[in-house]
């Protein structure tokens, strides 16, 4: 799913996640690049234009009717994100 110098995957590259028996497909755009820094007070979340469609899908995905409550998508440092990233996770939650 990654390039040997980075993180970013090299194709586009899909992830099937199986959440209280729900398949979930992730996708990732080619040449995706996504980098996360913590600023102390902020988050910094630095993407190429693929980046932030392979972003923008993994939310949409999350939104979907039919997804449980509390289903979550890890990304860090080698695993979807840049070299030298914070850890970021994207997680549904439906309570108010």
């Amino acid at each position: 799913m990654t390039s040997g110098d980075g993180s970013a995957p090299v194709e586009s590259t899909r992830l099937t996640a199986v959440a209280d028996g729900t398949g979930l497909q992730f996708g990732w755009d080619a040449d995706a690049r996504i980098e996360v820094r913590s600023l102390g007070t902020e988050v910094v979340i630095e993407a190429n234009a693929a980046g932030l469609r392979t972003l923008a899908g993994h939310l949409l995905v999350l939104a979907g009717d039919g997804v449980p409550d509390g289903t979550h998508l890890h990304l860090e440092d080698g695993n979807g994100l840049e070299d030298g990233s914070v850890g970021l996770v994207l997680e549904r939650d439906d309570d108010e």
